[in-house]
């Protein structure tokens, strides 16, 4: 048995990034449209900063019009639905997304509801879920977006294919497994409490991994010659003793990478793997959603 082939998230982020710059262009010539991404960041969490720079460097770069508001962690929820509501009605702006998590005084539920459905580029709304479980065209999650392309560029066709979703988030496992369905594909959805969790990935032709547990899925989970997507992103530290000792921190996935390498045909890396498809399909998502709050064609 070989070595398994690598996904690389880099490579095919790069070509939806592209794509998405090509209808910019169009649409601004041949519309005067353009698609604006409006980026919600409430508190100081690192990793949150981080993200939403890069999303607004990402937008900027697609051509598009970027709008990032950096609230303090003391707002109050009616301060962000307010600020939510003058977003909503800005024709500027064609994406919301509000970046989670919010401080503890914030209920994420409401304030996801009150982003417009046709701005709400998360996804996450109960209208746009409902659209893609009943098989109607509405905005969906972007990490199983990008997932999604990476398997169709990867696989080619994938009616038929077994497919187990660990995992079972309204932002990635739900999801996931809708996608899947619409593909054609048998779908199991899994999650930390599958009895025998291990004989049910075992028998999964692709294999997403969403259950947010550092290295939870073992070389041995996996059928030989499968395609594993890794969405998880799990911060723990170094392995090496004295950059663990300095407080030092790697990022890893919910696979055990080197061991599904050993069992799989094909894996995709973290980082490097899934998280850069997430950011190129938010912007994909943005300019389905300025084609069709503009009655164009998406």
């Amino acid at each position: 048995m070989g070595q398994a082939q690598i996904i690389d998230g880099k490579v095919l982020a790069a070509k939806v990034r592209d794509r998405v710059a090509e209808d910019v262009i169009t649409l601004k010539r041949d519309h005067g449209l353009q698609p604006g991404l409006a980026v919600v960041l409430v508190g100081d969490d690192p990793g949150s900063e981080i993200y939403v720079r890069s999303k607004g460097v990402q937008t900027l770069e697609a051509g598009m019009h970027s709008v990032t508001r950096k609230l303090p962690a003391e707002t109050t929820q009616a301060e962000l639905l307010s600020i939510v509501a003058e977003l909503n009605a800005d024709p500027t702006i064609h994406g919301i997304l509000v970046q989670f998590p919010v401080p503890p005084h914030i209920d994420p539920v409401l304030i996801q509801a009150a982003i417009d459905p046709n701005k709400d580029v998360d996804g996450l709304s109960v209208f746009n879920a409902g659209r893609l479980a009943v098989g109607l065209p509405g905005l969906v999650p972007c990490t199983p977006v990008g997932s999604m392309i990476m398997l169709r560029e990867t696989l080619g066709d994938l009616r038929g294919r077994s497919a187990v979703v660990v995992g079972r988030s309204n932002l990635v496992g739900k999801p996931m497994a809708q996608l899947l369905l619409q593909a054609d594909c048998t779908v199991t959805i899994a999650h930390s409490r599958t009895r025998d969790l291990p004989a049910v990935t075992r028998q999964a032709e692709i294999l997403v991994a969403a259950v947010g547990r550092p290295e939870m899925v073992r070389g041995d989970w996996i059928r030989p010659g499968a395609t594993v997507i890794d969405v998880g992103m799990n911060r723990i530290p170094s392995r090496r003793p004295k950059a663990a000792a300095a407080g030092k921190t790697i990022v890893v996935g919910d696979v055990a990478f080197d061991e599904a390498m050993a069992v799989a045909d094909w894996v995709t890396p973290v980082p490097g793997g899934v998280g850069l498809m997430t950011v190129a399909c938010l912007l994909q998502n943005t300019v389905t959603a300025a084609k069709r709050l503009n009655g164009l064609a998406a």
